[in-house]
């Protein structure tokens, strides 16, 4: 039987120890789930996996090496360590690495307040291709839907725990429940596709499968007849599917690692306006029921909500401890990691500022221009902030939806683009990311 997390991350501790290891930080993640597909009302694909990832981190001096595995015997973990101490030894110096002072360790936190495990027992196997089934029975009750390329339901639930020399040592248990529906109206050449999903930590909050088969039939017959739009210079609406990737973009360049490269479109920013005035971006880790909540980060500093973007100007950087120790100043306790790679900085739930109108206002407001529900690619200029990505979505004429439209582009530079941004209210806020659709004026569209 798999020993506990807590107990694996100390025997890899001791294992680093005993190998030589000055300082180690160590990590397991324990993960179960199930998924089921359907298609054409029968069972396409029925998957269960269950596994363990043990990750250690080894310090000699400030030198660190990363080793990881899935098998857990104690001869594993002993040969971990020793691999890692040799690799630490021949490793470059790096002046930054290094564990948290014992003094800025959280104490004492658990998750229970942040709601992040549902204590209801998992669903059936066929409880879940029931949920699917139901989903892509909506979906095909839509008039013009011709077929449903998948429907799937799943359920999961993951276990982290954290343990380091400096002291440190805390975890968490995670659940997510899961249904999506991707539907397709007309055929051949002209045949055009959407989709619609819901993910929760509580099954009781998730939407009903009717709901989600109903919306992405409805939006995949929206797209029926699509053609390019014409080019130029228009306002863009980024409809509240995608516009957390605009977003998203702005986290980058605020990204700790991206600063103390000196790189970054807006490494000189600090202090200024970055948004239109009265727009604030905040990260709260301790939003509760939200997938993405945690009252610790990967180097076990305690997590604290706090603002990036206040009214506009930007507030600071996105740190861990070494883009902090080498941009001299302290950890926004951001830092983020996997098994088998060192802590880098990353944020977790965000919520921009919403506005008074809604989507449908924006739309009236826009007049002539494009409504974008999706993107693909991207071409981002990391150091000067243009931009350029393939979408589609919806001519709007005189202010209302006129036809839908694919294979073009949009193009415009980051910096410029978020200070024109006007936020709708609609953004859906059980996400981790909570962003309205995003309405920007002046970028330039490429299509026929």
């Amino acid at each position: 039987m798999t020993e506990p997390l807590e107990t694996l991350t100390a025997d890899l501790l001791s294992a680093a120890r005993r190998a030589g290891a000055d300082a180690a930080d160590a990590i397991a993640i324990g993960a179960s789930s199930v998924s089921i597909d359907v298609r054409a009302g029968r069972l396409e694909q029925a998957e269960r996996s269950e596994s363990i990832e043990i990750g250690l981190r080894v310090l000699m001096g400030r030198r660190q090496a990363c080793v990881s595995a899935s098998d857990t015997r104690p001869e594993t973990l002993a040969a971990m360590a020793e691999r890692a101490v040799a690799m630490a030894r021949e490793a470059p110096e790096d002046p930054h690495a290094g564990l948290a002072d014992p003094g800025q360790i959280a104490r004492g936190l658990t998750a229970e307040a942040l709601e992040l495990f549902d204590p209801a027992p998992e669903p059936s196997p066929t409880a879940l291709e029931e949920d699917a089934r139901r989903a892509e029975s909506a979906a095909l009750a839509v008039p013009g839907v011709s077929l449903v390329q998948s429907a799937g339901s799943g359920y999961g639930v993951q276990q982290v725990h954290l343990a380091a020399t400096n002291g440190f040592s805390g975890g968490y248990l995670r659940s997510s429940r899961g249904l999506s529906c991707v539907a397709i109206t007309g055929e051949g050449t002209k045949m055009e596709r959407d989709y619609f999903g819901d993910s929760r930590i509580f099954q009781k909050d998730l939407m009903s499968p009717e709901e989600i088969g109903r919306i992405a039939g409805e939006r995949a017959v929206a797209r029926s007849g699509a053609r390019k739009p014409p080019t130029g210079s228009f306002p863009v609406l980024y409809d509240e599917r995608i516009s957390s990737g605009l977003i998203g973009h702005l986290l980058s360049a605020i990204n700790g690692s991206t600063i103390a490269r000196g790189s970054g479109w807006l490494r000189d920013a600090l202090g200024q306006e970055v948004l239109p005035r009265g727009l604030s971006l905040r990260e709260d880790p301790h939003r509760r029921r939200v997938s993405a909540s945690r009252p610790f980060d990967a180097e076990g500093l305690a997590t604290a909500p706090r603002d990036w973007v206040r009214d506009g100007v930007l507030q600071g950087w996105v740190l861990d401890l070494a883009t902090a120790r080498k941009l001299g100043t302290e950890s926004t306790a951001n830092a983020m990691r996997g098994t088998s790679s060192p802590p880098a900085p990353g944020t977790t739930n965000i919520t921009l500022t919403e506005g008074h109108q809604s989507r449908d206002d924006l739309i009236r407001d826009m007049g002539r221009g494009l409504l974008v529900t999706s993107l693909l690619g991207a071409s981002i200029n990391a150091t000067t902030g243009d931009y350029s990505r393939g979408a589609s979505g919806f001519w709007v004429e005189n202010g209302t939806i006129a036809y839908p439209v694919n294979e073009c582009t949009i193009a415009g530079n980051l910096r410029d683009m978020l200070r024109r941004i006007i936020p709708a209210n609609d953004a859906r806020h059980h996400l981790s990311t909570v962003v309205p659709s995003l309405l920007v004026d002046g970028v330039t569209v490429a299509g026929g």
